[in-house]
C-alpha cells in the first residue's frame, strides 16, 4: 500500500458527492477554508500516518515501505499504538485523523482493538489497505461498527495488464475492482490511489474515466519519488507534470474530488484555472501536447465536463499538517523523505511536530533555490520529498515543478 495512503490534501475533506458518506463524519475536523489553519499547523498536524507494519502480500514494484511478507519484530506493539492515540487525543478538538496504512494495516490482527481505541478517545480513523484476502466482510463490518467510515486503495492503471504487472500479481486488477464495489457496499468513501509513472501516463484518461464509472468519491494522484523500491523507475518530467495537473483540473470537473501526493505545484496550476475562467486554458497558459492528449480523450470518453472544480487549495505539505510515523516508531514528515525526526517511543509525536527543526523550516517555507523565491512558496512549496531524493536537501528546489526546470518566478499571468 502506498505509505500516505489516505486524504494527505486536508482541503477537500468534506467536499463529497451529495448524498454520499461524508469524509467529515469522521469526527472533529476544521473548516478546511478557514483562515486559522496556517496557524494551526504550527502546532499539531491534520494528518497523522501510522504506517502499522510492513508486512504485505504484494510486491509492488515501486513500494516506498519495501514491503515485506511478514510482520517484523520491533513494530510498535498493541499497547504502544494505544499511547500514541492517546496523544493525539490531549491535543483536544480538532483532533488529527489518524491513517492506518503499511504495508497491508490489515495485516495487524489487532487492528480492530486500535480502531476500538481511537473510536473511545475520539480520534478519528481511517485505513488504507491492501486488495488481498485480508480485506474480508467480517473484518470490514468490525471495523466499520469502530466508526472507520474512510478507505483508501490502490490502483495504478485502467486495465489488467498495467495494474498488474504493478502490483506483481495477475488478477489484482479485477480484484480491487471488486474490492471498490466491496467497500461502497458497506458505506464507506472510497478513495483510490494512482501513481503516475512511465508505464501508466498514457491511461490517465482513462483511469479518470474508470473513476467516474465506479462513482470513486476521491481520486488521489501521486507524483512518484524515487526512494525505496521506486528507485530506478521513470518518472514523469517537469513538463509532463505541469501538463498532468492541468488534466486533473479537468478530471475534478467530472464528480470526484482530484487531490495529489507529492505535487503541491496542482494547487497553483489550480489557482492559474481559476483565474483564466472562461478563457480557452490552451492559450491562456501554454499547456503541452501531453495535456490535450488526455483532455481529448477524457472528453470523448465522458463528454465535455459540467460540475465545477473540485481540487483542493489548503496549503498543507510533508511536515506541514502532515507527520509519518513508520513501524518501528521512527517519525519522519511524510512516508517519502526518509529523515528520521526521532521515535514516539522516547518522545512525544506531538514535541517532536511541534520543535523539530526541519519541520519548522518546512511550515515556515524556509526554502533554498527557486521554490525559496517564488510567489507560491506557501501556497505550493514543492515536494520536500522530490527535492531530498534528487539533492539531499529537503528544503531545496523542488526539480518536478516546471518553474524549477524554466527558472521561472514571476506570475506566468
Amino acid at each position: 500500500m502506498d505509505p500516505n495512503g489516505l486524504i494527505v490534501e486536508v482541503d477537500a475533506l468534506g467536499s463529497v458527492a451529495p448524498g454520499r458518506t461524508r469524509v467529515s463524519d469522521l469526527g472533529d475536523l476544521p473548516d478546511p477554508g478557514d483562515i486559522k489553519l496556517k496557524s494551526q499547523f504550527d502546532s499539531r498536524p491534520l494528518l497523522v500516518f501510522w504506517e502499522m507494519t510492513k508486512a504485505c502480500a504484494l510486491a509492488c514494484f515501486h513500494c516506498r515501505a519495501n514491503a515485506q511478507r511478514d510482520v517484523g519484530p520491533d513494530e510498535l506493539s498493541t499497547s504502544e499504538g494505544f499511547a500514541l492515540i492517546d496523544d493525539l487525543a490531549a491535543i483536544g478538538r480538532p483532533r488529527p485523523i489518524l491513517i492506518l496504512t503499511g504495508g497491508d494495516c490489515l495485516m495487524r490482527d489487532d487492528i480492530v482493538a486500535i480502531a476500538a481505541h481511537a473510536k473511545q478517545r475520539r480520534v478519528p480513523v481511517a485505513i488504507a489497505p491492501s486488495v488481498t484476502p485480508q480485506l474480508a466482510t467480517p473484518l470490514l463490518w468490525a471495523l466499520c461498527e469502530q466508526g472507520v467510515k474512510t478507505a483508501s486503495l490502490s490502483l495504478d492503471g485502467s486495465k489488467p495488464d498495467t495494474h498488474d504487472s504493478v502490483r506483481g500479481i495477475d488478477g489484482h486488477f479485477d480484484a480491487t475492482v471488486r474490492a471498490i464495489k466491496e467497500l461502497k457496499r458497506h458505506g464507506l468513501t472510497i478513495q483510490i490511489n494512482t501513481t503516475v509513472m512511465r508505464p501508466n501516463i498514457g491511461e490517465l484518461a482513462d483511469i479518470a474515466t474508470l473513476m467516474h464509472v465506479l462513482q470513486v468519491d476521491i481520486w488521489e494522484v501521486f507524483f512518484l519519488i524515487t526512494t525505496g523500491r521506486g528507485v530506478g523507475i521513470e518518472a514523469s518530467t517537469a513538463r509532463e507534470n505541469e501538463d498532468i495537473c492541468h488534466f486533473l483540473v479537468d478530471a475534478s470537473r467530472y464528480g470526484m474530488t482530484v487531490r495529489t501526493v507529492e505535487a503541491p505545484f496542482f494547487r497553483r496550476v489550480a489557482l492559474e484555472r481559476k483565474r483564466v475562467d472562461g478563457l480557452r486554458p490552451v492559450k491562456a497558459l501554454d499547456q503541452g501536447q501531453l495535456y490535450l492528449r488526455l483532455r481529448e480523450k477524457l472528453y470523448a470518453q465522458l463528454g465535455p465536463p459540467t460540475a465545477p472544480v473540485r481540487a483542493p487549495s489548503a496549503a498543507t505539505r510533508d511536515g506541514k499538517g502532515i507527520v509519518f510515523v513508520a513501524a518501528n516508531g521512527d517519525v519522519y514528515p511524510s512516508g517519502f523523505l526518509p529523515v528520521r525526526l526521532g521515535n514516539v517511543r522516547q518522545k512525544s509525536l506531538m514535541q517532536i511536530y511541534r520543535d523539530d527543526p526541519l519541520l519548522r523550516a518546512i511550515r515556515d517555507a524556509d526554502f533554498a533555490g527557486q521554490c525559496g523565491i517564488c510567489e507560491h512558496a506557501d501556497l505550493c512549496g514543492g515536494s520536500r520529498s522530490r527535492a531530498y531524493a534528487m539533492s539531499g536537501d529537503p528544503l531545496g528546489e523542488d526539480p518536478g515543478c516546471i518553474r524549477t526546470f524554466a527558472g521561472v518566478t514571476q506570475s506566468l499571468l
